[in-house]
């Protein structure tokens, strides 16, 4: 950490990134991301009175210093979603830090984050999902590599499972039954329903594959034995969007978004979508009602005589 970060202070941001770890699940990659972006600040703190960053300056923070950071991070060329997920980094740590030493946090608090265009998810039509399950494994080397290939991809569109989680599942996982328990991000479980087309392709794949599965290992494994590299699948996928023509966005992850938009359209729950999908927040589900809305609007410009 930076030397113009008093010994305190760097105390502090280490206290709450155990917190954030310990007793909020936090992963270890955004654990990562929150130390940078607090310690990023607090280095600008230090800059911006002359002086080492200690517990005093940390309660004295107001609005005028966060506008000075902000302003500061966007003339580094900081993009408005990047800042907005600092500043929250920075909100999370005065806001527990405020608890530990009976300050008021509101000042920093009531900074407004700069304002950015969510990125709509860029799900597949049912037709090319249906295409990719199809093709997945069709440029593999050997018939078990064919059907592992394709008992991931079934997993990612027919469960709605991350890339992550689906390479996480071992052999005590198998046979799949009809709900899947799953650990996904910050380690938070939840429980999945998998239809009978996942199962039957992870079956197929258990009962090729020529390595054991013990239950304490991965279940999906390469070549040689070990656990299975995401960008084998991420390979895979390329080479069925190249076959049928698909843009760069159909990706792994998009089959996933497939999932969500394809389960809404034919009339899910966006609750029930967002506990099946593992989002924290129900604002992250609803991304997939805007974009059938976007389509509809894609359909009725291109297709309203007044459009």
């Amino acid at each position: 950490m930076s030397l113009d970060i008093s010994p305190a202070a760097r105390d502090a941001l280490a206290r709450w990134l155990d917190h954030e770890r310990a007793l909020n699940g936090a992963a270890a990659n955004t654990i990562r991301a929150y130390g940078r972006d607090v310690q990023g600040f607090l280095a600008f703190l230090a800059d911006y009175h002359g002086a080492p960053t200690g517990m005093a300056h940390l309660r004295a923070v107001g609005l005028r210093d966060l506008r000075a950071w902000m302003a500061h991070e966007r003339n580094r060329g900081i993009a408005p979603r990047s800042l907005a997920r600092a500043l929250s980094s920075v909100k999370g740590f005065y806001r527990w830090l405020g608890r530990q030493e009976g300050f008021d946090p509101s000042p920093v608090l009531a900074a407004r984050a700069p304002r950015f265009q969510r990125k709509l998810p860029r799900p597949l039509s049912e037709d090319a999902a249906r295409a990719v399950l199809d093709d997945m494994g069709t440029g593999a080397s050997t018939g078990w590599v064919a059907a592992r290939d394709v008992a991931v991809a079934t997993l990612l569109y027919g469960c709605g499972l991350r890339i992550s989680e689906a390479l996480s599942l071992t052999g005590a996982d198998v046979p799949l039954g009809e709900v899947l328990r799953i650990r996904g991000k910050g380690g938070k479980e939840r429980l999945v329903p998998v239809i009978a087309p996942a199962r039957a392709a992870v079956q197929a794949y258990t009962a090729a594959c020529p390595h054991q599965l013990t239950p304490e290992a991965p279940l999906f494994r390469g070549v040689r034995g070990g656990a299975l590299n995401p960008r084998l699948i991420a390979r895979a996928m390329e080479g069925a969007r190249a076959r049928l023509g698909l843009p760069a966005t159909a990706t792994p992850h998009a089959l996933r978004h497939s999932f969500a938009t394809h389960l809404l359209n034919a009339g899910g729950d966006l609750r029930a979508l967002q506990d099946v999908l593992g989002h924290a927040s129900l604002s992250t589900t609803q991304a997939y009602t805007a974009v059938d809305t976007a389509r509809l609007m894609e359909v009725y410009e291109a297709a309203h005589p007044k459009a």
